[in-house]
């Protein structure tokens, strides 16, 4: 969507900020020991609080209220019995509805035990994209993004996931334009003055090919390698965009 009002920027501000609280409240729940489907309830639990829906679960049948991708699943994976062990990297990703608009944001939390290769690949989820901000200003190529996040994750000694992109938000989760995290030189949209986006680098350690699983939802590598995310909604600008999901 295109914020062309106050009162807009008020509800996108609403939502985004009940993103961030929920991200943060099942952020300090990941420890080893706690199941995926605990940490989807306290989610949840957040989402109700503020009156707020899962906006996959209402929008696309997701089965849970958030998205739970641990290790080589990169995203979309369905929360369950799973316990978290040491060492995993737990990927939180959750997508609020409130009074009709929706923000998406997400995380990737490495537990005690992580190699020192792990967290150096989820840093440099979390660097791409702020690399990605400096490129989000009204009147640039919207495929300046990716290719400020490529190189960046490139140069980390990582590989972007192709298959998986950011994309326009606001009134539904997957609105234009598509917002690659690699340079499409076919992609010719400029990013405007309000529009509001996700920039969400989702990487691999390895070759950075992704399968979908036989339960429908969940993308993981197709080597098995570990994958980080990190995604926030911001409003572009013509100068510094406004990040909507940060607290």
């Amino acid at each position: 969507m295109s914020i062309g009002s106050q009162r807009e920027l008020e509800a996108m501000t609403r939502v985004g900020r009940v993103v961030g609280l929920t991200l943060r409240e099942m952020k300090a729940s990941v420890r080893p020991g706690i199941t995926t489907g605990e940490l989807d309830q306290v989610g949840a639990e957040v989402l109700r609080r503020h009156g707020a829906r899962s906006a996959p679960q209402v929008l696309y049948g997701f089965p849970a209220a958030t998205c739970i991708s641990l290790n080589d699943e990169a995203v979309h994976g369905i929360p369950g019995p799973r316990p978290l062990r040491p060492g995993d990297l737990v990927k939180l990703d959750v997508t609020a509805e409130l009074d009709g608009y929706i923000a998406d944001a997400a995380i990737t939390v490495p537990l005690d035990a992580a190699t020192a290769r792990d967290r150096r690949l989820c840093s440099a989820a979390e660097t791409s994209f702020h690399k990605a901000l400096g490129a989000a200003r009204a009147g640039r190529a919207v495929n300046e993004i990716g290719r400020s996040v490529e190189m960046e994750v490139r140069r980390l000694g990582f590989r972007v996931i192709r298959e998986l992109r950011g994309h326009g938000v606001g009134r539904a989760i997957h609105e234009e334009p598509t917002v690659p995290n690699y340079c499409d030189r076919w992609q010719r949209q400029r990013l405007t003055e309000g529009l509001v986006i996700t920039i969400e680098p989702i990487i691999a350690a390895g070759k950075g090919k992704a399968v979908m699983d036989d339960d429908g939802w969940t993308v993981r590598t197709a080597d098995g390698s570990r994958s980080a995310h990190f995604e926030h909604t911001i409003m572009v600008t013509r100068n510094q965009p406004i990040l909507l999901t940060a607290v």
